[in-house]
């Protein structure tokens, strides 16, 4: 065997926390996957160290919340989705007041704190009906956080009401918007997104969605999802984006004499789900994924949080995903529609949330959207 001094010094720096680069990250994607696991834990203990009074690393969190899709009408037709349907079709719909705030009714009854509220590109709802709906559930309901409107919808939204994103985002959130999901990420490569959803959101229109929120002092999440016609180095150019984003944010934040955590409050990596769906592509596993999430607890440096995706990894490699870099185990997503439409369906309580954790010898805390402990 040959000795190579290159990939010590490589090794020791994620040991240490230092960054890596893409050539890095690069080499260390073909490590034994135990190997990298246990450097993606590494770099979760240091991140998390400060966190929670210096209990960080023994402490696990995760949401109550719930997955309301306002309509699943869209005209982007991604080949990856089951969920869109068009105008005509018999099962299309746009939620009502009425329905919204007996989910919501029901998600407090739960213990929730939070709806994320996503839905298609609908060509023809009005920003007035938008405002309308923030308006009433911020009055209704609020003790509640909206975390709504992926930023393809944000694109859709400018191209529609045909004004700048600064003023569409500033209205939304004093209607009552919180926070912004990181949704429609997918690969941040535009060679990709052109094959996978050509009528979406392009890789700069995202990030540009993510800039002006955060300068708007909104938080969001990022997402990336993987495992259909996008390479390695694909994956890792989508993590540069992101802690490039993520980087201009903390810059802000420092300029104001601020040293909280960056705009981005945590990063969620999930495989694409084939099943009823138009892309022909071939899916991967669980060491993929797990392989995948570890690289990117690493790379994304200035990330505090990673949020296992055992939505649609199912709750055994959830739980093992918190050994590879994770210290979120998520929601237990009371109602979700995108995904179980592609075949993937998995069901958690909180009962269940607490088990898969202290499993692995860590303390359960229910958090907020922005990791601040609920209880």
């Amino acid at each position: 065997m040959i000795y190579d001094a290159s990939l010590d010094e490589l090794l020791q720096a994620v040991w240490d926390g230092r960054r890596i680069d893409a050539a890095g990250a690069r080499r260390l994607y073909g490590l034994p996957l135990e190997e990298l696991g246990a450097l993606a834990d590494r770099r979760r203990q240091l991140a998390k160290a400060k966190a929670y009074g210096g209990r960080g690393n023994e402490i696990v969190t995760f949401n109550v919340d719930r997955n309301v899709n306002y309509t699943n009408v869209c005209n982007v037709y991604c080949k990856f989705c089951a969920f869109y349907r068009v105008e005509k079709d018999s099962d299309a719909y746009v939620i009502s007041l009425a329905e919204m705030d007996q989910k919501i009714a029901e998600t407090l009854a739960l213990g929730g704190t939070q709806i994320l509220m996503q839905g298609g590109h609908h060509p023809k709802l009005t920003k007035q009906w938008y405002l309308d709906l923030l308006s009433h559930i911020k009055q209704k309901w609020p003790q509640v956080n909206i975390h709504g409107f992926s930023p393809s919808e944000f694109v859709h939204f400018r191209e529609v009401f045909h004004e700048p994103l600064e003023q569409i985002i500033g209205d939304f959130k004093a209607a009552g918007l919180g926070s912004i999901p990181g949704g429609g990420g997918e690969i941040l490569v535009d060679r990709v997104r052109q094959r996978v959803s050509p009528l979406k959101a392009m890789s700069s229109d995202w990030l540009e969605v993510m800039d002006v929120a955060h300068r708007l002092g909104l938080y969001s999440s990022a997402t990336m999802m993987f495992g259909h016609v996008e390479t390695v180095e694909d994956r890792i150019e989508h993590l540069e984006r992101l802690r490039a984003q993520q980087e201009k944010s903390l810059r802000r934040k420092a300029e104001n004499g601020n040293s909280a955590m960056g705009n981005f409050t945590a990063f969620i990596g999930w495989t694409f789900q084939a099943e009823h769906t138009k892309l022909k592509a071939p899916t991967v596993g669980a060491h993929e994924y797990l392989r995948t999430q570890a690289l990117s607890r690493i790379y994304l440096d200035n990330f505090e949080n990673v949020q296992s995706s055992w939505v649609t990894q199912g709750p055994q490699i959830g739980q093992v995903a918190l050994k590879f870099g994770a210290n979120d185990l998520g929601s237990i997503m009371i109602e979700e529609n995108v995904v179980s439409q592609a075949g993937t369906t998995f069901k958690l309580t909180v009962e269940d949330m607490h088990r898969l954790i202290k499993e692995l010898g860590y303390e359960p805390h229910q958090r907020d959207n922005w990791y601040r402990l609920v209880n």
